[in-house]
């Protein structure tokens, strides 16, 4: 059985995809790397709000899904729409890393803790609008473009600090520009931090493939926990460009907790609820506790937030 794996061409995303080789390699499956260019590569002067948020980092990937040239789809789940066409399909997640953001410097004595003011750089909406949550204090620059970009950018003064996942810096070996990770009841990540998904076709779905990988790759508790996430951003309909954040964890055998809400763009409004439930009900927890956000307002603030992106 011989396995195409679509992927982004940038560093991180080619680590991914060689991580999923190895893991069917293991499983005694032969794969091949197919790079693609996703218009969130190509299109770096914009922010991922002006380009749509739907699909920027997916789109091209399944185009070639659904046209057979490749047989799997390597994708950072965090950038995963949340709600797929119907002839595509989650097969596998795997076992998720550490979730938290973390701050990188060349600066050791850098701390959101510090109550000093620094250049923070990030792309990222959600963490703009905590950052000015939890840190007013601080400036950030819109940072666009791959790790090594950013890191370039940061040495060259653009900023004093970059903002990113921890799964990211440590797989690309940047752990000791860490100097400090955020904690998750605070910096809350985006759904599907730390976890990589694969996708495949309707046609694919019942096939030899899908039922290997799903076998070889697929981590059951995290997996459990993304559904969870993914069913909250379902409901709010939101994209890599609202400011929205979940994290699912399991407190028991049996029992998982999530925590998600929604932060206005400007920092001043921030909503959290905190449900737990059965691991086998993530999808029903996930829309409850999405369906108590926006009772609490989250409906307008969501209405708000669009009419400024």
């Amino acid at each position: 059985m011989h396995i195409r794996i679509g992927t982004r061409s940038s560093r991180l995303a080619v680590w991914q995809a060689e991580h999923i080789q190895a893991l069917l390699e293991k499983g005694g499956l032969t794969s091949e790397l197919v790079l693609i260019e996703t218009k969130g590569d190509l299109v770096l002067d914009r922010s991922l709000a002006k380009i749509g948020s739907k699909g920027v980092f997916t789109q091209e990937l399944e185009d070639q899904l659904r046209s057979g040239t490749i047989d799997i789809a390597v994708h950072s789940a965090k950038d995963l729409p949340s709600n797929l066409p119907a002839d595509l399909h989650i097969i596998a997640f795997t076992e998720r890393e550490p979730a938290n953001d973390v701050l990188v410097s060349r600066n050791k004595s850098l701390s959101l803790q510090g109550g000093e003011s620094f250049r923070i750089g990030t792309s990222s909406t959600r963490r703009v609008a905590m950052l000015k949550h939890y840190c007013p204090q601080l400036a950030t620059v819109d940072m666009r473009g791959n790790l090594q970009t950013r890191i370039r950018k940061l040495d060259e003064g653009h900023c004093d600090a970059l903002l990113l996942a921890y799964a990211g810096v440590h797989r690309m070996g940047y752990d000791d520009l860490i100097v400090e990770r955020l904690p998750l009841d605070e910096f809350t990540p985006a759904v599907g931090q730390g976890s990589i998904a694969i996708e495949v076709a309707t046609d694919a779905l019942k096939s030899d493939i899908a039922e290997a990988i799903t076998r070889l790759i697929n981590h059951e508790p995290t997996a459990a926990c993304l559904r969870a996430e993914r069913a909250f951003l379902a409901r709010l309909e939101g994209g890599c460009s609202i400011p929205s954040f979940a994290l699912a964890q399991w407190t028991d055998d049996t029992t998982v907790s999530l925590t998600g809400g929604l932060v206005s763009l400007d920092g001043s409004q921030l909503l959290r609820e905190t449900f737990s439930g059965s691991a086998q009900e993530s999808h029903l927890l996930g829309h409850s506790l999405a369906e108590a956000i926006l009772a609490r307002g989250g409906d307008t603030l969501l209405l708000d937030i669009r009419a400024q992106l």
